[in-house]
Formats: C-alpha cells, structure tokens, sequence
C-alpha cells in the first residue's frame, strides 16, 4: 500500500494560530479522514486528544491553508534547480563563466541545459553570442533559455541537431531564438533528456514546492513547451508519491487530446502572443525600443472556436495574453463564444487567462462579464515593474504603469488566481504576496489578505472548486505550519497593526510581509491530511 492510498491519520494540532475565517481567534485543528474536522480555541482542544492518532504541540506557530501555484512548468523548474541558473549572473562575462564552468562540471551530459539569463539587468546589454557559447562548452550542445522562456541562445552543435530551423520563423543569424525556431531548438534539448532525468527534475522540483509550504501546482504544459511523455509523467508520479497535488493543463487546440492526457483543460500556456522581454508580446503600439508590435499566434476568431469547443466538452479553456492587443483577441474572442453557446455556460466554464499583464479599464470590465479568471505572477513586477525596470525600457514609463493592475481587477470582480511561471521566477509564495501588496505602482496594490486569498483559495475557485484552499469543517486539509514574527492587519493606507486578530472585524492575522521583514519559515506541510515536508529539526 503505497502513501497515496494509506489512510491519513486524525491529527490535533494546538497552542498556535490558525488562520481561519471561521474562528478568527482559532488556536487549535483537528484533522480527519483528509479533511478540516474543527477548528476552536485551546481550551476545547482536549476533548479531541484522546481520539487522536497525532497531536502536534504547534509552540506558537502559525496555520495557514497551503498555497497554490497556479502555474508552473515543473520539470523545467526541476532542471533549473539541478542545472545551470543564471538568473543571479551579474554580467555577461560572468555568465559565460558559469557556463564555462558547468560544461566542465558535467561531462557526461548529451545536452547542456540553463535557464535565467537576462541581458537587461547586465552592463553589456546584450545576449551572449554563439561563438562565445561554443567556446565557453568546448563546442557541445547548449540550450539557454532567457528568463521569460521565450527565446534562446544555443551552440552551433545544438543547431545542428535541430534540422531545418535556420529556416524557421523567430530564426535570425547572430540573435536570440524566438518562434518556431526557439521551439524546434527547445524540442531537440529535451528530447536528448532521459526519462530518469527528467523523472528526477519532476521530483526535485516537486519536493522543492512542499518545502515552501505549497501543496498544489498547476501545471502548464503542451506541445511546444514540453512532451506528451513529459505530462503524463508528471501526473503519474504525483498521484504515486507523496507531494502537492499537480492539477494538469495541455496547451493545445485539439480538445479531445488535452482529455486523452489527463488534464483538466486545453489551457494554460496556449499562446496568443510572446512576453514582453523578448520584444514578442503582442501590442496595440509598438515598443519604445523596437520599431514592431510583437507577434500574434491566434486571432479571436481562433479564440472564440477554442472556447467553444472546450465548453461544449466541459473543459476549461484558457490563454497566454500579455499585450493588450492579445488580451483584446481574447476578450473579443470569449464574447463571440459566449454570443454562440451562451454567457451562463461560457461563465460557469471558468476559462482562465494566463498572465494578462497589459489591461485597460474595458478588457478588466470584460474579464469580470465573461468570469474569465486572471492567472498572474505578481514576482513579475517585483523583478522588472517601476521606472527603471525593464517594463520602462521596452514600453516607455507611462506604458509600463499600466501593467498588472491587481487592485482594480479585484475592484471589478474579476477572480485573481496567484502563480509564479516557475522557473521564470522562483517557486516562492510569501514573496508572492508580498510583491502584491508592495507592488512598484501603487495605485495597483491589494491587501496582503487579498493576495493571501489569491494565492490559496484564489488557485483552487480557477479550478472550479470552492471548498477548499481555507481552513473550515469539511474543506480539504492542505495546510502548512510557520514560524513567524508577531501577526498584523493590514490598514488600508499601507500601515500595520500588531495584534494577531482584528477584533474590530473578526480577520485573521497574517504574517508582516513589510519589505524589511523576514518572510515565514516553513515548517511542515500537508496534502490531503499527509505530510508531505517536515523541516529537519522540527
């Protein structure tokens, strides 16, 4: 009998904090059969102990529900955290020496693989070269992918794996790789990957994400990403091992092949346009830097006969948009399809936006009419919003503050769902949070409880369910436990309150995320009422 299917034990959990909507002064849990079975003060925790197969002395800790990723590529995150990470490389020139040094470091390797850089936070400002790459790897196959995963620079010996993709769209002689070349150059890396490898990547990234307190991640896979292989993998060996839960999305029009496989809808990374990093982000002007407006992979027509088809199946349909003529194809598309199957169905359906960084007043008032879900990463505006960032450099400062505006999606309606695109940012959920309520422009910034709720409960409602993501009788018990410093609410002007519990209104209290703040530790995680991290030491 393997993990999965053991029997959770009843566990008391008290002498801590719960965050709970249910008791806002809640110091004690009970767990059982998977599920939240009570939560209360200490006092009546001891009429549970004795039918308790665990009790757990919580020592002041604190109990939050266990976060949600709402969009990952976990074996891409699993080969970041084992290969080549550049995205703390100060420079070119110390970039090509960590390439430099891991090609020497790795022999055996039939592809070298790294991820993170960013030649606009380096001195250079430019893309390492490929002859500089085929010197610093001994002439090897190298795939390098930029921080947005939307372009790549490789060796000669990688492009010769790949046939035909100098003839290729996104195929320009000397630059980075985007398009249908950036593709066909990712396929050829990963296909060289062995199904251990990639099975150790998947694991690693998987246990990376229970150690952070998070205990389920969508994934964001599809043909041009990753592999059918690679998809049910992933899903196979979370149903087998102990770790967070994986909700599966397929990005591919082909709706019948996304149910094949196992997800839950052809969504995810389904590209209606690039990022806004690789110049490839679809916009309604062009870029301050480059004279185009990006590329546009489907137009609302296609849109609209995607949405159709995935509700008429019971699918979730879903896109990645980040310009704000992408974001228009969709809006436009989805009303088509709701015009053709109806605005009660397209809406009960959930479809989901990937990313939707560039909206305006009528696209956020759409997206609240439709009941389109917004999946966004707010680490993307902690690592490239404000003046100087790379958001002002390829749009200008006025375009740039218009980006990832959480408080007035909340402000319409409009379902927010918190992600990281990991590996494009890291796997890290407080600093999540934190990035939302510090947000660089900040007419743009919600409550830390509002984007507490995005990154908890928000993930689970983008899958359709409601009864989960929150420590209440009957909801799933997807918890974590940390070790923090004193709770606070936070007041609408930005400044705290030190008590635990906001008698006033009955709101848990939540860990100070102020910027000079130390972030919680995680000391325990549990999925489905099995403990899948506990902290050595603890």
């Amino acid at each position: 009998m393997n993990e999965r299917t053991t029997p959770p034990r009843t566990v008391l959990l008290r002498r801590g904090e719960v965050h709970s909507p249910a008791d806002p002064f809640a110091t004690a849990m009970v767990v059982e059969h998977g599920q939240i079975a009570w939560v209360g003060s200490e006092g009546a925790a001891d009429s549970f102990a004795e039918g308790v197969d665990e009790v757990v002395d919580l020592d002041g800790a604190l109990v939050t529900p266990a976060f949600t990723d709402a969009h990952v590529h976990t074996t891409s995150t699993g080969l970041a955290l084992t290969g080549l990470d550049l995205s703390a490389a100060p420079s070119l020139a110390d970039a090509l020496g960590r390439v430099r040094d891991f090609a020497a470091a790795r022999p055996d390797d039939r592809v070298l693989l790294g991820h993170g850089w960013d030649a606009a936070r380096w001195p250079e400002r430019r893309a390492p070269r490929r002859d500089e790459l085929d010197e610093a790897t001994g002439g090897r196959p190298l795939y390098l992918s930029r921080i947005d995963v939307h372009s790549a620079v490789v060796t000669t010996a990688l492009l010769e794996l790949t046939p035909g993709v100098r003839g290729k769209a996104g195929f320009a002689d000397g630059e980075p790789l985007t398009r249908d070349a950036h593709h066909a150059v990712r396929a050829a890396a990963f296909a060289a990957i062995t199904p251990a490898q990639r099975t150790e990547a998947q694991r690693a990234a998987l246990v990376h994400a229970a150690s952070l307190g998070i205990g389920s991640v969508h994934e964001c896979a599809g043909p041009e990403i990753s592999s059918e292989d690679d998809f049910t993998g992933l899903l196979r060996l979370a149903a087998e091992e102990p770790g967070p839960r994986v909700v599966g999305y397929w990005a591919e029009l082909d709706v019948d092949k996304a149910r094949e496989l196992g997800a839950i809808g052809a969504a995810g990374d389904l590209f209606v346009d690039g990022s806004i990093g690789s110049h490839s982000a679809c916009l309604h002007e062009p870029y301050a830097d480059a004279a185009h407006t990006g590329t546009a992979y489907l137009d609302a027509a296609a849109v609209a006969a995607h949405v159709v088809a995935c509700t008429e199946a019971g699918l979730q349909a879903g896109f990645h948009a980040i310009g704000d003529a992408a974001v228009t194809a969709v809006v436009e598309g989805v009303r088509a399809a709701a015009e053709k199957v109806g605005l009660a169905r397209v809406r009960a359906a959930r479809h989901r936006v990937e990313h939707a960084e560039m909206l305006t007043p009528e696209t956020i008032a759409a997206f609240a009419e439709l009941g389109l879900t917004a999946s966004v990463q707010p680490a993307f505006d902690a690592l490239w919003g404000g003046e100087d960032g790379m958001y002002a450099q390829r749009l200008g400062v006025e375009r740039a503050r218009t980006l990832n505006p959480f408080a007035a999606l909340l402000r319409t309606g409009v379902p927010l769902a918190f992600g990281s695109d990991s590996p494009v940012t890291p796997l890290d959920p407080w600093g999540t949070v934190r990035a939302a309520a510090f947000h660089r422009t900040p007419e743009h910034r919600v409550s830390v409880r509002a984007a507490f709720t995005a990154h908890t409960r928000g993930g689970w409602r983008a899958i359709g369910r409601d009864d989960a993501g929150v420590l209440m009788p009957g909801a799933p018990a997807d918890y974590a436990v940390w070790r923090t410093d004193a709770l606070v609410v936070q007041a609408p002007d930005d400044r705290v309150a030190r008590w635990s519990t906001d008698p006033r209104s009955g709101t848990p209290g939540l860990p100070d995320l102020t910027p000079d703040a130390d972030l919680p530790v995680c000391l325990r995680t549990v999925v489905g009422g099995r403990t899948v991290f506990v902290r050595p030491g603890e």
